[in-house]
């Protein structure tokens, strides 16, 4: 019985699911966009969407806080400073999950998790690199 068990194994031990938990998420707010399974894509948006809410706080206590969960300073960095303020006006829901193909190997239903204000966020990169280049 699951009686009350949130989240899933993934067939695991606990230091393993966190270790791919963690690393989805740091590919996620390093390049936007990542394209993993569902189930996994269903994981990882819980816990990236959680530390976002930190992140839009942005005092040293939520910076501090985001590291326990990531520890990973350039993810966090970047979550910080770049994505946060662009996505501050939201209240939730900073991710979403599309369903794009089935893996050829084994038939996994694979789905893109990507920001919700993904063109924005993308066009303000391609700004500040036109902007380096002159």
């Amino acid at each position: 019985m699951r009686h009350r068990v949130s989240g899933k194994g993934f067939g695991r031990n606990t230091n393993q699911r966190k270790a791919l938990l963690r690393g989805l998420v740091i590919s996620l707010f390093e390049h936007l966009k990542i394209e993993t399974t569902v189930a996994k894509a269903k994981e990882a948006r819980r816990l990236a969407e959680r530390i976002i809410t930190l992140a839009k706080r942005g005092d040293l206590h939520s910076r501090r806080l985001a590291l326990s969960h990531l520890p990973n300073k350039k993810a966090i960095n970047k979550l910080f400073d770049e994505i946060a303020p662009k996505i501050a006006h939201r209240n939730s829901g900073y991710l979403r999950i599309v369903k794009t193909r089935f893996r050829p190997g084994d038939n996994a239903a694979l789905a893109v998790l990507e920001f919700v204000d993904y063109d924005s966020l993308v066009e303000k990169k391609e700004e500040k690199k036109e902007k380096k280049e002159k």
